[in-house]
């Protein structure tokens, strides 16, 4: 199996570095930049391909898209073209130009796409899910998810201020880039009928893109959700609160912990991650699981049209949030 990995950038490498644990699969890369093929050279002995035409043209079975937000579609386009399977970061897109084709040629061609919200893979994440579908907290009313952090210490020594989070023409903003809450909690809850937002540029930072969001979604089930994103906390801050009629499932990232509130027994259950739990394991399950899905061993957990789903519901926060207004997302 040989996979092509376009955009050579932190979550480039991620992934490069994670196909070699797996074994049995060439590794190829792409980059337009002589700083980002050089880093691939030195840490993994790959030379890349300058040329995306050319990285195509040796006949890779699967591209994996890492490029910057507004370059995804372009470089998947060309990718679905060749026929290649699709492996999207999240999100999909910055806008829904250009997505109705690639979706003609993911049918056209069969084939397999995924889009990587990694959160999916998280053990904390997964077990909230787990007593979700078991009903544990019996018919669930609101949500609350939260993650913040401040957005110059994410990657010492690169200068926030040029990377596609930072700039709008790069399709960067919190609302984006922190999708991974809203797609997990669409995954946990279902279909969004109503979206509504406040978000904004609030603090000092050097960016023209809001950096504070707080989004109200009414899902088809009735369940009232709030979603919290944010570029500013200095203490970083991810987790989620399932309010049910018969208990409390909550999630705490620092705590390492799913937690679980029992009215009938009126006591807290606790469920901690595994010890020693080292965060690029969601994103080598993450890897694997698209692997295994090439093999016919797995069917995607979230392809390309979920991932279309979740962009929906942020471009609509969006709208919502410039708008002023709450946005109809289902009759």
């Amino acid at each position: 199996m040989k996979i092509l990995v376009t955009g050579c950038g932190s979550i480039g490498r991620r992934h490069i570095s994670n196909l070699l644990t797996i074994g049995n699969i060439e590794v190829i890369a792409h980059d337009t930049t002589t700083d980002g093929r050089n880093k691939v050279m030195n840490l993994y002995g790959i030379k890349p391909f300058e040329n995306y035409a050319d990285a195509l043209a040796s006949g890779p079975d699967a591209v994996i898209v890492a490029t910057p937000t507004n370059e995804h579609v372009t470089s998947a386009l060309k990718a679905a073209e060749a026929g290649c399977n699709l492996f999207i970061e999240k999100p999909v897109s910055h806008n829904t130009e250009g997505l109705s084709e690639i979706l003609m040629l993911v049918r056209e061609k069969k084939i397999i796409s995924f889009v990587g919200c990694n959160m999916r893979f998280h053990p904390g994440i997964k077990k909230v899910k787990e007593l979700l579908e078991s009903n544990a907290a019996g018919k669930i009313m609101t949500a609350h998810i939260e993650t913040g952090s401040f957005m110059p210490e994410w990657r010492p020594g690169i200068d926030y201020r040029k990377t596609y989070s930072s700039r709008h023409d790069m399709g960067g903003g919190v609302v984006l880039d922190a999708i991974h809450e809203i797609d997990y909690v669409l995954w946990m809850l279902g279909d969004v009928k109503m979206v509504c937002c406040m978000a904004d540029k609030q603090s000092s930072l050097e960016i023209d893109v809001e950096d504070v969001a707080d989004i109200l979604l009414r899902f088809s089930s009735g369940v009232i959700g709030h979603v919290h994103l944010d570029y500013v906390q200095r203490a970083y801050a991810r987790n989620c609160k399932f309010v049910g009629e018969d208990g409390v499932i909550t999630w705490d990232f620092n705590e390492g912990q799913t937690s679980f509130f029992s009215a009938q027994d009126k006591k807290w259950t606790q469920f901690k991650q595994p010890v020693n739990y080292e965060m690029n394991q969601m994103y080598v399950d993450e890897i694997q699981h698209f692997v295994n899905c090439l093999k016919g061993i797995e069917k995607p957990t979230l392809d390309i049209f979920g991932g279309i789903e979740d962009l929906k519901i942020a471009l609509a926060a969006k709208q919502s949030a410039q708008e002023n207004r709450f946005v109809l997302l289902i009759q």
